[in-house]
Order: structure tokens, then C-alpha cells, then sequence
């Protein structure tokens, strides 16, 4: 206790030393007269002034590196008109499940933001868009995956999130729907957290983060178990999912090291093993071509098992005009899919353990040179080496000459290698025209060379316009150039399956190719009142061979593929306000998406008839939501937190050609929160309350008759959980 005392008295006069005018020498009577330790007394403990000068560095650690987060932020990977939506830490514990949401939900509550299954990969949309999103960590490009079951990255990790889309700059490419720009926690004085969550099917989610300082060098680390019985959307409406187990472990590591003033070394290292067992479908009947025909469809055996594993290293400098970044990333991501072979056989005529690995290493550099007050040039490369193996182990039934199945089972091997590589430079200029004016023009230039080579050059041109105070307007002109993920384009081989129940309808297998789009967004942010801030943001995107994808087949893999022609509309509004301990927002966005003419991978849509209606008609995208709609409000009284959020969507796509569209939905989550200090040493234990779907609201978000669907997925039912944190 007397090592407690000393050390809490060395932060008073600390703060003391810290808040005190020019003549507080004169005042340090006073604090000895009050009954305080003095400022003297203190300062000849040596064990106490060890401890005050350590936090003397630890403050100049943290100002070094703010400046150069800073730098980064600002300077190097700037947003120019691009629509920003921010997330910072506060707001993200203030959610009901807080740092245990997982990372697709949290951004379920920014505009235009839509909610889709696990299966989908990533289970959300951006403006309607398939899975075309980037994540950078710390201004980092994360590379992509290979289409893993649910998110692959942490929450716990974050300090502040923020999500770009519209009219990028031309730093940004190749995954353009948005980009989920992450910035890490930053912890200086040793400590962290334990963390314990459950609750309803069978949950238990227990984490632990640690973060602090050596020398010049932070770091930070965070790791997390999972195991619940609905690891994936439930396939029925009931409230227990049949066949729905996972187990999941993530760990996030981050580490920075300055030399000097300017420079700075970070490395980061993240790792993803997810184990998900297939929902089962009830009331399903087997074809009849094989097996038992009264086998229950509730008694299938589908699993599969997902890995992620990625490294960076990033070197930034930080000079008087220019600012340089030079990053090396490595990533390696496996799929396997794992059939029932009896239950896949009798339900499907098909069993198909699919298994996706992927290598991918690269390079990224970005610079920055402030010629003037008034200019900023901007200049940037990445190059980007990928690896894919596929494999299609499938067992099928033959054909006889008739056409009809036999009850002999065969198994081919479709398996394909692919070394391919993207690669990027662009330039911008930032020119202030005047004090309220600035002007972003920038062009890119990229390269792909996987199952098939393209390039494009894709100017960028960017108006941002502050005519009063707390108004900004922002318009701007993108192009677009987004490569196919080369494990989900890679081609089947067609021929191996002739004359088994796998031939396909339509013998049609163009080559996946780059999405090609033009793009204007404008928009306008309005401060009307301390705390109350609103937007509204409109965008209209034209595009080329427009990729999209689904699950086609019992195995739950994305494969993708084109429409000739594509187009989206929409607009967005969100609003605001914070009040002391209080916090809300509203958001609402509407959006149209319509494409037509599949021109590659046709097989995979099966009906000829559907493919000629296709070819001839704009449909809605699978991915196409029309109203979408989130709110949330949060209150923190002392150590009581309070806390609502929902969800809406008007349904995503469903029938014929995606002619229709699921049932609208609402999904609302509560949670009450309570900080306790049960050792008197300012280590908080906080207990959490939360209920995810509070009002038990059954609401399907796949039907299973839209393109690219295979088997239903339901939204959760009520779920109530408890949080124990304890700091350390």
C-alpha cells in the first residue's frame, strides 16, 4: 500500500507541476500547509522521481507519436471528398455488446451500410456492392482473403475506425465499395484487461489485452477464444440453430518503434482459425438417385474450417515537407469445406470438399511533398504477388445413356494453380485555391495479370468547399478499376464433369474480368448546433463488367462472375448529437442496383431460361437492398451505461432473376452497463447486460431462390449475454 500511496502522490505532483503558472514556486507552501506532500519532499524521493520521469517519457513517447500519426492520417492518406463515417472508441464501447460486437456489426450502424449472412463474405454491403472492401490498419492495406466464414479481424484491437466510400482519392484502389481505414488502440502504461462474455447458445467469448511501453518501442496485444452453438445465421426460424457449433480463435499483435523524431518502425502480426459446422435445413426430402430416401435432413455433417494469417512491417518518416511510408505485407488464407459424402450424395447427387489456399506478398509505397502552403503532391506504389491453389474434390453420380443418375458414385479432382500479381502507381495534387476552396485531382494507373490481363488508367478529380463556418460541401468524379479475388475466379474445368449429374445446363465459362465504373458522389455536412451534426450524401455509379458473386452448390465458397453492364443510385442521410454523457445517431440511406448480361462463368447460373432473361433485362443484384436504416443512442451517467441500437432493411433479393426481395425486418439490441472499483486502485470491473434482438423478431435475410443462393440464412433470435471486465 505505502508503494500505492507514493505512486499516486508522484502523479499529484506531477498534474501539479504540469498546471501551475509561471510563479508556482511561490504556491508550494500552500500545498505543504493543506496536509499534501510538497512538491519538494517529492522530488527528493529517488524512487519517486524515477517514477516521474519515466512518465515525463511516456508523455514524449505518446506526443512523437501522435505527431506522426498525424502525419499519416493527414498528410499521406488523406480522405479528401470522399464520405467519411467515424467510429471512435467511445462510441464503440457505447454499443450494447461493445468491444464484443463483432467487427461486420459495428459497421452495420454507418449509412448504407446492409446486412447479409456470414456466407456472403464479408456479411455486410457497402452501397449495395459485393465484397469489394479494403481494410487498412494504421494506413496499411490489408490484403484480401480467400472468402472466409464471418470476420476474420479482431474488435478489441481498434481506437478508432473510420469508412471511406464515394469519390476516393487516387491513393485508394482496386477495392473501391469502401475502405474500413482502422486505427489500433495505443496503450503506454503497462496494462489491459480481462474479458469474459456469454451467454444464450452456449457462448463463452473470453479475451485479454495487454498493451504498453519500452524504451521508444508501444505495443499492444489482444487474443480471443470463442465457442457458441450459432457460429453461423441460423438456417430455420427457430431459436436454436441445428448443426450450428463453432470455435474461434483470433490474436492481434502491434508494435512501433521510433529512431529519433522522425522515423518510426511498425510491424503487425494477426491470426484468424475459425471452425464452423453447416446449419442444417429441416424438412428437406433426398432426391431419391442415392441412399436411403427417408433420411432426415437434420442429421447432415458439414463443416468447414477457415485460416487467416497475415504480417506488416511499414517504415514512415516525418520531415518538415515531405512525408514517405514504405510497407511489406505477407499473407497466407486457407478454405476447407468438408461435405457429409452419404448426406451431400443423397440430397444433392454431389458431395465437394473444396479447399482454397493463398499466399499473397507485397509491397506499398506512399510519399508526400508540400511544395507550398497552397500545393501537396502525393505519389504512390503497391505490387502485390499471389499463390492460389483450388481444389474441387468432387464425388458425383454418372449419367447413363439415358440421362438418368446411377447409384455409383465417382470422384473426380478439379484442381488448379495460379501465380498472378496486380499492380498500382498513382499521383494527386492537393491545391487549396483559397482558404475555403481546395481542389483534389489525381490519376492511377493499375495493372492485373491473373486468369486474365487488363489495366486502366483512372483519373480523380475532387472539389471540397467550406463557404461558412461548420458547412462543408464535397463533390467528386472517381474512376474505377477492381479485380476479380483470384481464388473465387478461378475456372472449373467443365469437361471433367460430362455425363454426370454436374455437367452443366450451360456450357459457358468466360473468364472472370476487372470491373470497370465511373463514379460521383456529392454531399454536405452542416454543424446546426454544438453536439448536432447532420449529412446528406448522394452518388451515382456507372459500370463495366460488373462483378458479383454467390454460393452455387451445397459448399458454402464464393465463386465470382460478370454482368456486362451495371449501374447504382442512391442517397444517404445521418445525424449526430452529443451532450455531455449522452449520445445518438440516426442514419437512412436508399439505394437502387440494377445489372444485366452475365458475360463469364455462365454456368454457374444453371437455368437457361434465367440466363436469357438476363441477357436481355436489368434485374436487381443479389446484393441489393432499397431502404436501409440504423439509430442507436447511449447514456453514461458517472459509471452506469445505458445503451440502444437498430437495425432496418427493407430485404435483400429474392426469386426469379432477383425479381423479388425478402420481408423488411428490424432487429433492436439494449444494453446496461456498471463500473465498479472493488480494489480501490482505480482497476475498474465493469459488469455488462445485453440483449441482442430484444424483441425476439424472426426475420429471414436469404430466402434461398435469388442467384447465388443455396440455403436460407435467418437473422438471430432474442439472445442475452453478460459481460465481466476487469482491468489490470
Amino acid at each position: 500500500m505505502a508503494q500505492f500511496h507514493g505512486f499516486a502522490l508522484c502523479f499529484l505532483g506531477l498534474a501539479a507541476t504540469v498546471t501551475l503558472p509561471a510563479g508556482a514556486a511561490e504556491l508550494e507552501p500552500t500545498f505543504a500547509s493543506a496536509g499534501s506532500t510538497s512538491l519538494a519532499s517529492i522530488s527528493n524521493d529517488p524512487e519517486l522521481d524515477q517514477i516521474v520521469v519515466r512518465a515525463s517519457r511516456i508523455t514524449e513517447l505518446q506526443q512523437k507519436n501522435q505527431a506522426l500519426d498525424e502525419a499519416r492520417d493527414k498528410v499521406l492518406l488523406p480522405s479528401a471528398a470522399a464520405t467519411t463515417y467515424n467510429i471512435d472508441q467511445e462510441a464503440l464501447q457505447a454499443l450494447p455488446q461493445g468491444k464484443n460486437t463483432p467487427l461486420d456489426k459495428v459497421l452495420l450502424q454507418i449509412p448504407g451500410v446492409s446486412y447479409d449472412s456470414a456466407i456472403s463474405n464479408p456479411d455486410f454491403h457497402v452501397r449495395n456492392e459485393y465484397a469489394n472492401v479494403q481494410y487498412r490498419i494504421n494506413g496499411i492495406q490489408l490484403p484480401d482473403g480467400v472468402s472466409a466464414l464471418g470476420p476474420i479481424l479482431e474488435t478489441g484491437f481498434i481506437g478508432n475506425l473510420n469508412l471511406l466510400d464515394g469519390a476516393l482519392p487516387a491513393q485508394y484502389g482496386l477495392r473501391t465499395a469502401g475502405v474500413v481505414d482502422i486505427t489500433t488502440k495505443s496503450t503506454f502504461d503497462p496494462g489491459g484487461s480481462l474479458d469474459l462474455y456469454g451467454g444464450s447458445w452456449g457462448t463463452v467469448s473470453p479475451s485479454v489485452e495487454y498493451g504498453g511501453s519500452a524504451g521508444q518501442t508501444q505495443y499492444f496485444l489482444t487474443g480471443r477464444y470463442l465457442l457458441s452453438n450459432q457460429g453461423l445465421e441460423n438456417a430455420t426460424p427457430m431459436e436454436n440453430p441445428i448443426h450450428d457449433r463453432t470455435t474461434q480463435e483470433k490474436f492481434f499483435g502491434y508494435g512501433s518503434t521510433l529512431f529519433g523524431d522522425s522515423s518510426r518502425l511498425t510491424y503487425m502480426a494477426g491470426g484468424f482459425v475459425g471452425h464452423f459446422q453447416i446449419p442444417d435445413v429441416e424438412g428437406q426430402a433426398p432426391l431419391g438417385d442415392f441412399g436411403s430416401p427417408t433420411l432426415s435432413s437434420t442429421s447432415l455433417n458439414e463443416s468447414e474450417t477457415d485460416r487467416f494469417f497475415f504480417g506488416l512491417v511499414a517504415l514512415q518518416t516525418h520531415h518538415d515537407d515531405i512525408d514517405t511510408q514504405f510497407s511489406m505485407f505477407t499473407r497466407y488464407a486457407t478454405v476447407d469445406f468438408v461435405p457429409d459424402l452419404y448426406g451431400d450424395l443423397a440430397f444433392n447427387d454431389v458431395a465437394s470438399n473444396v479447399v482454397r489456399k493463398s499466399l499473397l506478398n507485397g509491397l506499398e509505397f506512399d510519399a508526400s511533398d508540400r511544395l507550398s502552403d497552397a500545393h501537396t503532391l502525393r505519389s504512390g506504389a503497391i505490387l502485390s504477388v499471389e499463390k492460389t491453389q483450388v481444389q474441387d474434390l468432387s464425388t458425383v453420380l454418372p449419367l447413363d445413356p439415358d440421362g438418368y443418375p446411377l447409384p455409383t458414385p465417382v470422384t473426380l479432382n478439379d484442381y488448379t494453380a495460379k501465380i498472378g500479381w496486380t499492380a498500382g502507381a498513382y499521383a494527386q495534387d492537393e491545391w487549396r485555391i483559397t482558404p475555403v476552396l481546395t481542389l483534389n485531382t489525381g490519376l492511377r494507373f493499375d495493372q492485373l495479370n491473373q486468369f486474365v490481363s487488363a489495366n486502366q488508367w483512372s483519373p480523380r478529380i475532387a472539389v471540397v468547399y467550406k463557404p461558412i463556418v461548420d458547412t462543408t460541401l464535397h463533390a467528386g468524379a472517381s474512376r474505377y478499376f477492381t479485380p476479380p479475388m483470384q481464388a473465387q475466379a478461378t475456372q472449373n474445368n467443365l469437361a471433367l464433369f460430362q455425363n454426370t449429374v454436374q455437367q452443366p445446363a450451360i456450357p459457358l465459362d468466360d473468364p472472370v474480368r476487372p470491373e470497370r465504373a465511373t463514379y460521383f458522389d456529392v454531399g454536405v455536412d452542416q454543424q446546426l448546433l454544438p453536439g448536432l451534426a447532420v449529412g446528406l450524401d448522394a452518388y451515382y455509379k456507372r459500370s463495366t463488367d460488373t462483378l458479383d458473386d454467390g454460393q452455387f452448390g451445397q459448399a458454402v465458397v464464393l465463386n465470382q462472375f460478370n454482368y456486362a453492364r451495371g449501374f447504382s443510385r442512391g442517397a444517404e442521410l445521418k445525424v449526430k448529437y452529443t451532450l455531455g454523457g449522452f449520445r445518438a445517431y440516426a442514419n437512412v440511406s436508399h439505394e437502387i442496383t440494377m445489372v444485366k448480361e452475365v458475360v463469364s462463368n455462365q454456368y454457374l447460373i444453371g437455368d437457361p431460361v434465367e440466363l436469357a432473361y438476363l441477357a436481355t433485362t436489368y434485374t436487381y443484384a443479389s446484393d441489393a437492398q432499397t431502404v436501409t436504416a440504423s439509430a442507436g443512442a447511449a447514456y453514461r451517467w458517472h459509471g452506469l451505461l445505458a445503451s440502444v441500437d437498430g437495425i432496418y432493411g427493407s430485404g435483400l433479393r429474392a426469386g426469379f432473376a432477383n425479381e423479388e426481395h425478402a420481408p423488411g425486418y428490424t432487429q433492436w439490441n439494449a444494453a446496461i452497463g456498471q463500473n465498479f472499483d472493488p480494489w480501490r486502485n482505480q482497476k475498474l470491473l465493469t459488469l455488462r447486460l445485453s440483449a441482442i434482438n430484444l424483441f425476439d423478431r424472426s426475420y429471414v435475410l436469404r430466402e434461398a431462390t435469388g442467384i447465388g443462393e443455396f440455403a436460407p440464412q435467418y437473422g438471430p433470435r432474442r439472445g442475452l449475454f453478460a459481460e465481466l471486465n476487469q482491468q489490470f
